[in-house]
């Protein structure tokens, strides 16, 4: 067994997606370029994600000996502490990322365990992992997306005030799923909840199903609209959205991805505006699309995406009709409230200034993520030990990153691995000059944080 000191500073790195913002506009390149003094940031090239962690496609390395950090833990499990060592064998049982989205990612979802054991052993080429990948998103700058079906009641209001839609779903559809949810829309009765999922799934499966001949005269009509309608679009957008908003949102993504299936999915999704801070928690089999902005996300450590919309990419419709929840709730449902963080002690400096400590704690074991924001140069945040891996990345300010008597600098870009049962101290050199100094995610694995 090597002996490792629990804190390794990571070189990261980053992949270019035609998605990804250009340069130095990406959140990813600026802190990809952080990590090490071999990237260089091309102005006119996308850059899409950064990846930390122990995922084989993009592993993350100690920046002073280029190991991986795959091999690091390997080599001495206690940095994982044996429990998680033994469960999630001998990996980092989550993926952490930040995204810089530019213009639309493919209408998705990621595959339950099963499944994902299924889809990679038939199609390793384009399912290269057997596991899930519920996910967690963290806005960095504002974000906006496509996460999840609508409640019933708005799909119902689209099909009636879009006229382009309507005929991509067919009127014999489209009757049937307005009878169906008629007056059920929020039932909770279980017999009516089901049928009103059939009737989801079949109406949205015939949209996904469209004859392209039919999808570009409608993408045409939807257009035409668009640009005409101005805020008596869609019915004046319907319950929950704006129409204005939803006019130039079509326009916007059909200047991207021109006549594309997608252009109508929206009308079955959710529109989410998130703002700095706030989060959202995708279950695997959610459907989602992420449209702009800058994100932190952590999921569980898997690579595998079933898409099927707004990509050049390989599409398996079938398979992402056949796969999904069907679950229709307002977006509310899916956002994430962040509580306080217990486990970490502000000194006097960090009270005084209204630094932060909060914990963002999804429903599952493999991961969980703190955002904290030190306000005052001298302020300090000292996490308590947890018996589980963490990987630490700052995205504003600059101050020092201690465990035991190992202490680094940390500044913006810079991604921190930290072994189990560590005490970490981070202080603040920098004054908030819009609200916060030092900001930093801290993203965490414990068995008994389940």
């Amino acid at each position: 067994m090597v002996l490792q000191v629990p804190l390794i500073r990571l070189q990261c790195g980053v992949n270019s997606y035609d998605w990804g913002k250009i340069g130095k506009t990406s959140a990813a390149a600026k802190f990809a370029a952080a990590t090490t003094s071999d990237f260089s940031i091309a102005e006119e090239k996308p850059y899409a994600e950064l990846w930390m962690g122990t995922h084989p496609s993009l592993p993350s390395k100690d920046l002073e000996t280029q190991r991986t950090l795959l091999e690091l833990v390997q080599d001495n499990q206690a940095l994982l502490s044996t429990d998680i060592a033994e469960r999630y064998e001998n990996k980092l049982p989550f993926l952490f990322k930040v995204l810089s989205i530019n213009k639309a990612l493919s209408i998705q979802a990621h595959p339950n365990k099963k499944l994902a054991e299924q889809l990679h052993a038939r199609d390793p080429k384009n399912y290269p992992d057997d596991n899930h990948k519920p996910e967690m998103t963290i806005a960095v700058t504002p974000f906006d997306g496509l996460c999840g079906f609508r409640p019933l009641a708005e799909i119902s209001h689209f099909l009636q005030n879009v006229p382009s839609f309507r005929k991509l779903v067919g009127e014999e559809e489209a009757k049937n799923f307005e009878a169906t949810v008629k007056g059920k829309e929020s039932s909770e009765k279980e017999e009516e909840k089901e049928a009103n999922k059939k009737a989801l799934q079949s109406a949205f499966t015939k949209l996904m199903n469209a004859d392209q001949s039919a999808l570009e005269s409608a993408s045409k009509e939807l257009l035409e609209a668009a640009k005409s309608e101005g805020a008596s679009f869609a019915g004046n957008g319907g319950p929950s959205n704006d129409g204005q908003e939803l006019a130039d949102l079509v326009v916007r993504l059909n200047s991207q991805f021109p006549g594309d299936i997608g252009l109508f999915v929206q009308f079955f999704l959710n529109y989410v505006k998130l703002e700095i801070g706030e989060a959202m928690f995708l279950k695997a089999d959610d459907i989602h699309a992420y449209l702009s902005g800058d994100i932190i996300e952590c999921m569980a450590s898997s690579d595998n995406v079933v898409r099927a919309g707004f990509t050049p990419k390989f599409k398996d419709v079938d398979t992402l009709t056949t796969m999904l929840t069907y679950s229709y709730a307002p977006i509310s449902e899916q956002k994430m409230s962040p509580s306080e963080y217990p486990y970490v002690t502000l000194n006097a400096s960090a009270y005084s200034s209204n630094s932060s400590a909060l914990l963002y704690d999804p429903p599952i074991p493999e991961f969980a993520v703190v955002r904290v924001a030190l306000n005052k140069p001298d302020a300090k945040a000292t996490f308590d030990p947890i018996q589980g891996p963490s990987i630490i990345l700052c995205t504003k300010g600059k101050g020092t990153i201690s465990v035991g008597p190992k202490t680094e600098k940390i500044e913006e870009g810079y991604v921190f691995f930290v072994g189990a049962t560590a005490e970490v101290i981070v202080e603040s050199e920098t004054d908030a000059t819009d609200g916060e100094g030092l900001v930093l995610f801290k993203a965490f694995c414990e068995i008994g944080n389940e």
